[in-house]
């Protein structure tokens, strides 16, 4: 068969994907599947095991990063397709699953044709992509291109105090490979972020422009509790109006600086969070993002 004639099988596609998404479903639509949990281990076995249907050499490093290799005509660095199965706790089922799943369905694709390419092909999937529940995000690929320390991402705590290496051994992906063992000829990902755009646009499809850089704070700010009712305005030590200023700030800076700024406040808890209470103490991130780097650090 010429490669020119070759089509993926859209029906497979849809269904692994779908099949996926069954995996930490939520009600109304969406996944839950947070880096290292028991969704994303049942999620990593299900594309695991179908690496190894399609007879791919499946390799787990100490990350917990999966990628399935098919061999070539030659050796040498594969082109590598992939992107991550965690999501955020409201995740879309396309974001980070697309760059996998069609990985597989090109693969299949070939294999069903009769057709070795020239290079290896591989397929992976990262560990904590999306940073979630444990940060920083990107984790598995940063640690993958040596950006990140094996042992500093170990150790990384997650929101509900659990730490990277511990989750890793529980869910039985602390993988033998060595990180970062090889590097990939060229890398593609299909990726759906599903922000509004295009949608409120009328617009079917994008091309990417430019890739957003990200900065991620988390301020604590220290209070005094008192009465809500018998301490005056003057005299008290609110944490959660500094807390509130800090996020009315964010969203200020963002609309003034206009284009590609934007600014979230993602986590916001006081303590001790009694409606008659003073907060003594307040907990908040802010995330701010720009796809120009000098931009994002003036903001």
């Amino acid at each position: 068969m010429k490669t020119e004639n070759l089509t993926i099988n859209l029906t497979r596609l849809l269904h692994r994907i779908d099949t996926l998404a069954t995996i930490g479903a939520l009600e109304g639509g969406g996944c839950c599947r947070l880096a290292l949990s028991d969704d994303d281990r049942r999620g990593r076995d299900l594309v695991t095991g179908w690496m190894q249907d399609l007879g791919l050499d499946v390799s787990i490093d100490a990350i917990g990063n999966v990628i399935a290799l098919r061999a070539g005509r030659q050796d040498g660095p594969p082109v590598m397709i992939g992107s991550h199965i965690d999501t955020v706790a409201t995740g879309g089922i396309y974001d980070g699953c697309l760059g996998v799943l069609a990985g597989l369905e090109v693969i299949e694709t070939l294999k069903d044709a009769g057709i070795t390419t020239k290079r290896p092909l591989a397929v992976a999937f990262f560990t904590n992509e999306e940073g979630a529940r444990f940060a920083p995000d990107m984790m598995g690929s940063a640690v993958h291109q040596g950006h990140l320390s094996l042992d500093e991402a170990h150790a990384v705590i997650g929101i509900d105090g659990a730490t990277v290496g511990d989750e890793l051994r529980r869910i039985g992906y602390w993988g033998k490979a060595e990180t970062g063992n090889f590097r990939a000829h060229c890398f593609f990902e299909l990726h759906v972020e599903q922000g509004p755009v295009l949608d409120v646009a009328g617009i079917t499809i994008g091309v990417v422009e430019g890739v957003q850089g990200i900065s991620w704070n988390e301020f604590e700010i220290d209070g005094i509790s008192n009465h809500a009712g018998t301490t005056p305005m003057s005299l008290r030590c609110d944490a959660a109006f500094v807390a509130a200023q800090i996020a009315v700030e964010a969203r200020a800076i963002a609309q003034d600086m206009g284009a590609d700024q934007v600014a979230t406040v993602g986590v916001f808890e006081v303590r001790p969070n009694l409606v008659n209470v003073v907060a003594n103490r307040a907990l908040m991130t802010v995330d701010l993002r720009n796809t120009d780097e000098a931009l994002l650090q003036k903001g």
